[in-house]
């Protein structure tokens, strides 16, 4: 039987209606509160990106790079599914202004691998203390259980192939 966290979101759901049998409008509230959670997940940080000119991608770029020092120019445009040339200016700007070092690969002179900078660790510091700030919180509001089912629903809504390379890509596996 699923447990549902007594939340001031849940407490208003009858009991009849936190079966795993949701209706469209259920969907549809579930569809509202991700984009409000992404709005607010996203909207300090926004305003810290504001100051150098930089947005979302930028955000990314950089997140990603952090956890994984050296990650190839293509590991990046698989894990983020954007254009080279997309990618290409947001980096170019990174690297310009000093907050990513793009170094020639030992094994491979071809492959560009990506680091940050003391900068852009300290941006990226900036960017994700809130957001972690704002996860733990919820994180520990909701309880365990409900933490596990949230990242269950998350790793659900992810294409399964794509969720797989992305998990290898992160952990460091070959291709």
């Amino acid at each position: 039987m699923i447990q549902m966290h007594n939340s001031p979101l849940t407490r208003s759901i009858p009991r009849s209606e936190q079966l795993l049998f949701l209706t469209d409008d259920q969907i549809r509230s579930g569809i509202e509160m991700l984009f409000f959670a992404y709005r607010d997940f996203t909207t300090h940080p926004d305003k810290i990106l504001e100051n150098y000119d930089y947005g979302r991608a930028h955000h990314r770029v950089v997140h990603f790079v952090n956890r994984k020092p050296g990650l190839t120019v293509n590991e990046l445009l698989d894990i983020l599914g954007v254009t080279k040339q997309s990618l290409n200016r947001v980096l170019r700007q990174l690297v310009n202004d000093g907050l990513i070092d793009s170094r020639i690969g030992k094994s491979d002179r071809r492959q560009r691998n990506l680091f940050l900078t003391e900068t852009g660790t300290a941006l990226e510091k900036e960017l994700s203390d809130v957001q972690r700030k704002r996860m733990r919180r919820a994180y520990s509001a909701a309880g365990p259980e409900a933490v596990q089912g949230f990242r269950t629903v998350l790793e659900a809504m992810i294409e399964p192939e794509l969720a797989n390379r992305m998990r290898g890509l992160l952990r460091g596996d070959s291709e």
